[in-house]
């Protein structure tokens, strides 16, 4: 079940391989995650020292968070992997130009995991045809609608 989709990913990048992560998250983190707090719009992946890490997602703390504790929305958040899908990331980014973006934060068995994924930079031309591509499809998709009718 999906908490919060990056739909600028989709439109700046593309896709071409998915990992799932777990995250280390504060206790905090969780419930706030849990109330659909979290933002993934400017966050992206950085690998350093054979860790890899979520920067600038952004998880607003609730207004009934602890009083003892002083939460950091866009803290550096630590991501979960085996230590083989780890350096078959480090080769990709490193030598053929890719980068990793979070694409959405999800449960898989009430546990909270992130999904991210190895990406291609989009032209600002393949952007306008994914676009085009996009109204196409919604165009048939109402003319065969009225068909029906």
């Amino acid at each position: 079940m999906s908490i919060v989709d990056n739909k600028k990913a989709f439109h700046d990048y593309f896709i071409e391989e998915r990992f799932e992560a777990g995250m280390a998250l504060e206790g905090w983190e969780v419930k706030s995650i849990r109330a659909g707090r979290a933002q993934l719009k400017e966050a992206y992946v950085i690998v350093r020292n054979e860790e890899v890490f979520l920067f600038g997602a952004h998880i607003s703390p609730l207004p009934t968070a602890s009083t003892h504790i002083s939460p950091d929305p866009v803290r550096t958040r630590k991501l979960l992997l085996k230590a083989e899908e780890i350096k078959r990331l480090i080769g990709k980014v490193e030598r053929s130009g890719y980068t990793m973006v979070p694409l959405n934060l999800h449960f898989t068995r009430g546990r909270i995991k992130c999904e991210i994924g190895l990406a291609k930079g989009k032209k600002q031309h393949d952007k306008r045809d994914t676009e085009r591509e996009r109204d196409i499809q919604r165009e048939i998709q109402s003319a065969m609608k009225q068909n029906r009718r």
